[in-house]
């Protein structure tokens, strides 16, 4: 990957499959579809395409202390966030990676107008980051491997 990495490119390396729930369905519900799908946070949506909340593994955590037993009985939409930030596939990693950082979060839906498309964690960001800097570890190695062997001229 060469230039700014956008959005779009880490749903090309990880994909653009996006579990959803609904905002009805309850928490024990939710907690096994996360378990299910080996990921930290959902989209809350009443149609799999638009985006009403977003709910994680976080918000289920904190709320352990305050309803206790009665947690696994609650709506989804009792613990969700309903102030969703999301990105568009041309936003730029780096731009949403400040966001995660500055806003706490750790999953973002990416939506194509109304419609979200996908989903990326600071893990994916990361990921693409890693290996963006191993290709250029890799260039620089090459480069100075050569320098070491071709003359200068002088």
């Amino acid at each position: 990957m060469t230039g700014v990495l956008k959005v779009a490119d880490v749903l090309a390396v990880k994909g653009s499959r996006v579990v959803t729930v609904e905002p009805s369905e309850t928490i024990a519900t939710l907690s096994q579809r996360l378990r299910e799908n080996r990921i930290g946070a959902a989209v809350v949506s009443r149609d799999r395409q638009t985006v009403v909340g977003m709910i994680s593994e976080r918000d289920i955590a904190y709320a352990v202390a305050v309803h206790r037993a009665d947690l696994h009985t609650l709506p989804v939409s009792a613990l969700m966030t309903t102030t969703v930030i999301a990105c568009v596939p041309n936003d730029s990693v780096a731009s949403v990676a400040s966001t995660m950082l500055a806003r706490s979060i750790r999953h973002i839906p990416v939506q194509d107008g109304n419609r979200v498309i996908g989903m990326i964690s600071i893990r994916d960001v990361l990921n693409v980051r890693v290996d963006e800097l191993q290709q250029q570890t890799n260039q620089l190695r090459a480069f100075a491997s050569q320098t070491d062997r071709d003359p200068q001229d002088r």
